[in-house]
């Protein structure tokens, strides 16, 4: 098997797994939920500020994350930790940006580093920040989702084109099923079929992402895998 078969297989693999996750409250009385209900804040914060700034700069090379501006995860919401020069805006996202049925949605050890292109900081930032508004919040599930549509209705500003960000960094966690994955980039486009981007299909390097597809964000938004991480190092094939 060549190293591009390789790829492809193991990240539709992965893709596969995620999809699979999705069924996860289907088989809910058969196996046991292994993150049932969020666990205490303290688990989701990361004590020290000069560590997440360095990791939500790892999501991107060093001539991007660099100058870029940089938010931490505070006990109200995220909070500015650095000014940026060039538009482009780090974070880490934690467990509950995934898909709302997913069964790591609570994982406090997820971390997932992202550095947000201009149109995406100023169209698809607000989003992380408004769920997690909700969740610290305390709210329901079904409450954020009922938030957030009121949200997109009244202040979500429109998706602007050319969204897509950078998610390269081999300190990331992006769950248990997941682990670091592989270095990627995502774009934004307003809610389609993957077949407008030929998602999915053998030999395609592009996936159709099941974090949205207005669940209930109304974004469609495509992985394209890539072969280096942040640094500049090699990926392996299989980066869990």
């Amino acid at each position: 098997m060549n190293k591009k078969a390789g790829e492809t297989i193991a990240l539709r693999t992965f893709a596969l797994v995620i999809v699979l996750g999705a069924s996860w409250q289907a088989h809910a009385q058969k196996a046991k939920i292994p993150y049932p209900s969020m666990a205490p804040l303290d688990q989701y914060l990361i004590g020290d500020q000069n560590a997440e700034i360095a990791l939500a700069r790892s999501a991107a090379p060093g001539a991007i994350s660099r100058d870029a501006e940089v938010w931490v995860l505070g006990r109200h919401g995220y909070e500015t930790a650095v000014k940026g020069k060039n538009g482009f805006v780090c974070v880490v996202e934690r467990s509950w940006m995934s898909p709302f049925d997913a069964p790591e949605f609570w994982n406090p050890k997820m971390r997932g580093p992202i550095c947000y292109n201009p149109p995406a900081a100023r169209t698809i930032l607000p989003l992380t920040f408004k769920r997690t508004e909700l969740v610290l919040a305390g709210l329901s599930k079904v409450q954020i989702i009922d938030s957030i549509k009121a949200f997109e209705m009244k202040d979500l500003p429109a998706l602007e084109p050319g969204g897509m960000c950078y998610m390269m960094s081999k300190q990331g966690y992006l769950g248990d099923l997941g682990g670091h994955w592989v270095p990627h980039l995502m774009f934004y486009v307003p809610q389609t079929d993957g077949m407008a981007w030929g998602a999915d299909l053998p030999g395609s390097p592009v996936m159709l992402s099941p974090q949205s597809q207005g669940a209930p964000e109304p974004v469609t938004v495509f992985m394209v895998p890539v072969l280096k991480w942040s640094d500049g190092t090699a990926a392996p094939m299989d980066a869990n």
